[in-house]
């Protein structure tokens, strides 16, 4: 009798191991904890909500971001497939509908993976503090000036560094710049001191790849697939790009310094089923079948509020602060979120990973909202 306890008890604690998945083909799909047809009911409203920009993805940057000044594309841009998603509860696949293993820009959720490989390198002690300033690590004349020199990892991270100066041939001012006179007024302003004032900036998003690619030596794409998406189980298929003119010298040998978007084309080119991995690995703290892929202490700083804004944590993990960004979700609830709208929704308390692709921003609460209610107690 004893053994046959032991027995049941292994057996228990077995089942009570949560699941990752082995390789796309074998991701089990089970449907089981959601009623059906509420699910087919959030499916449908997610694929009625397509986003209405054009499929042809340059023509979409030329009607939106091209008409900036500077605003010329650098990078690779591809056509889009239609409206996707994907739905894994627990590990495992609830819904998929769209083209799930199509590869897609994924604009800004690109920059949670330029965030990542800063991680790894704080990780692995090739930097010691993100509160450090960026300059004692880069010292290729970006943050030697004014109060550029007083930038830290943290001011990058979190997108409060007021950067100056010209990146790649596109000046700091030059992204999402307002219109009419104000434009002149707003580049030659005095910039604020680093962690004072938020900017959504894309420039200084690839500031941050071009430093984490000098604490490396290595290509960042490189560092990624070794050390996050090859042991996550991810698929050959992805690729990561960066501008035509963005190539540096790294001891003798020319590298491409990767975007952080698709801004002016490039970035993070990725199916839905890779970047539902990189959720779940997310949503589970760091953490993939027993090895600790990223630090804890990491994933609690990206999701910590920025001061000066709250619904930010870390490039680009966006908050539920207040219940302000998706009401129907709990406020520990988090996502990695991109143009188009492409977002992978994290809700931790529920083990619940959501991937949308080219769906209007606006939707995400609706679909979310019907999913929760889709699910059973």
């Amino acid at each position: 009798m004893q053994h046959l306890a032991l027995l049941l008890l292994a057996g228990w604690a077995l089942l009570a191991q949560p699941y990752y998945p082995g390789r796309h083909e074998d991701w089990k799909r089970d449907a089981s904890g959601f009623d059906k047809s509420k699910l087919a009911e959030a499916i449908a409203f997610a694929q009625s909500h397509e986003s209405k920009t054009p499929r042809d993805l340059k023509l979409a940057h030329d009607y939106s971001f091209g008409r900036e000044m500077y605003g010329e594309a650098q990078g690779p841009f591809k056509p889009r497939g239609p409206m996707t998603g994907v739905i894994v509860h627990k590990g495992v696949i609830a819904a998929e509908w769209g083209e799930p293993d199509r590869v897609d820009m994924t604009f800004s959720v690109t920059k949670s993976f330029v965030s990542t490989t800063v991680g790894l390198a704080l990780a692995d002690g090739l930097i010691r503090s993100i509160d450090e300033p960026v300059r004692k690590y880069v010292t290729t004349g970006e943050f030697d000036k004014g109060l550029n020199a007083a930038i830290t990892w943290d001011h990058l991270l979190r997108q409060t560094s007021d950067w100056e100066g010209t990146l790649w041939g596109k000046p700091d001012w030059a992204d999402r710049p307002p219109v009419g006179k104000a434009v002149d007024e707003y580049r030659t302003r005095n910039h604020n001191a680093p962690g004072t004032s938020y900017k959504y900036n894309d420039v200084r998003v690839n500031l941050l790849a071009l430093a984490s690619l000098q604490v490396w030596r290595q290509p960042l794409p490189r560092i990624l697939k070794q050390r996050v998406m090859d042991p996550i189980g991810a698929s050959s298929t992805w690729r990561w790009y960066g501008y035509d003119n963005a190539w540096v010298n790294v001891d003798g040998v020319m590298v491409q310094s990767v975007a952080g978007g698709g801004h002016w084309g490039g970035g993070m080119f990725i199916h839905a089923l890779d970047m539902a991995r990189f959720g779940l690995l997310t949503v589970r703290n760091g953490e993939w079948n027993g090895k600790r892929i990223l630090n804890p202490e990491w994933v609690r700083l990206a999701t910590t509020p920025t001061k000066v804004q709250p619904n930010y944590g870390f490039m680009n993990w966006y908050l539920n602060t207040g219940r302000g960004q998706w009401p129907s979700a709990p406020e520990s609830a988090f996502a990695h979120v991109g143009n188009g709208t492409n977002i992978i929704f994290c809700d931790p308390s529920r083990d619940l990973v959501v991937v949308l692709r080219w769906i209007e921003g606006g939707s995400v609460d609706g679909v979310l909202q019907r999913i929760f209610g889709a699910m059973k107690q």
